[in-house]
């Protein structure tokens, strides 16, 4: 008897699978997305006039601070790199928490570092300059993204997992066009699909 109870436990144990890491990120070229490589993000969508991602105004009347931004048209915008919330980690892996910042020093004398930042007077999320890198905790909240597979390609999502206890909300990251037709990154229900270039 006690055979077979070592038997069926053994085969029960075979036929579950086993617990491994989330699958990598993928550049065009199909190569692993890496941690501190710089990256242009460009929307998946062929065709159609829309550039990639960079620094830029919130209104047409001020420079600063500064929101994410797509370019209107075929520009590549600036280079990123992504930073796992665990450093020691080599690759850039689908759903799990990383901090997006450009490369390279930017105007307004803001960190160049993605963070969500809530804006009273349009009553919208938006991301923008000036969060902090590392340190994952309640503190550092608002710093943090996951990237997850969208039809097309991919999308990027703000549902931090570095707090356990917090409350967080969980949604994807669009485009939010204002009336003077800037393009900002803000949280939507229509995620905005995109690649990366190396």
């Amino acid at each position: 008897m006690k055979t077979a109870i070592l038997l069926s436990f053994s085969f029960i144990l075979s036929v579950l699978p086993a617990s491994s890491a989330p699958d990598p990120v993928l550049d065009v070229t199909g190569k692993n997305l890496r941690p501190g490589i710089n990256y242009y993000i460009m929307p998946a969508a062929r065709g159609g006039s829309r550039g990639g991602i960079a620094p830029g105004p919130t209104s047409p009347n001020k420079t600063c601070p500064l929101g994410v931004t797509q370019f209107q048209n075929h520009k590549n915008g600036l280079p990123l790199t992504f930073s796992p919330v665990n450093p020691k980690k080599q690759v850039i892996r689908l759903s799990t928490d990383v901090n997006i910042k450009f490369s390279g020093p930017i105007s307004c004398n803001e960190s160049n570092v993605w963070r969500l930042k809530y804006d009273e007077a349009m009553k919208q999320y938006f991301v923008t300059v000036g969060g902090v890198e590392g340190n994952p905790g309640r503190t550092t909240l608002d710093n943090w993204f996951k990237i997850e597979k969208s039809e097309d390609g991919y999308k990027l999502v703000f549902c931090p997992t570095v707090c356990n206890y917090c409350k967080v909300i969980c949604r994807d990251v669009g485009i939010f066009s204002d009336d003077k037709g800037i393009r900002r990154l803000a949280l939507s229900e229509v995620p905005f699909s995109v690649i990366f270039y190396r």
